[in-house]
């Protein structure tokens, strides 16, 4: 049975798995932020939209469109970020395999 972090098609087993957990909080992320940008792009244009304030249960009311494309340039960091992880452990597999 393959390691945590190491795909059934690497024969090698070699793959570390330091950068798996963040791999995972991170695809976990990418998840909740497209929900959040889909719920967004969706609202009727004369709904309200609140942001909750870091640390605290209070609420202010926030601009629809300002939210959504803030939620669509974090979705875009993330993906990004996602894949400079995948692109680093593709290149590792190829270094061990040489």
């Amino acid at each position: 049975m393959p390691s945590r972090g190491a795909r059934p098609e690497d024969c090698t087993g070699l793959v570390s798995d330091d950068s798996t957990p963040h791999k995972e909080q991170l695809s976990s992320k990418i998840k909740e932020q497209k929900v959040l940008v889909d719920e967004l792009s969706n609202l009727k244009k004369n709904r309200k939209v609140y942001r909750q304030q870091q640390n605290s249960n209070i609420f202010f009311l926030a601009d629809r469109t300002e939210m959504l494309s803030e939620s669509k340039n974090i979705l875009d960091e993330l993906k990004k970020e996602y894949q400079e992880i995948e692109n680093s452990e593709k290149s590792k597999i190829k270094k061990q395999s040489t």
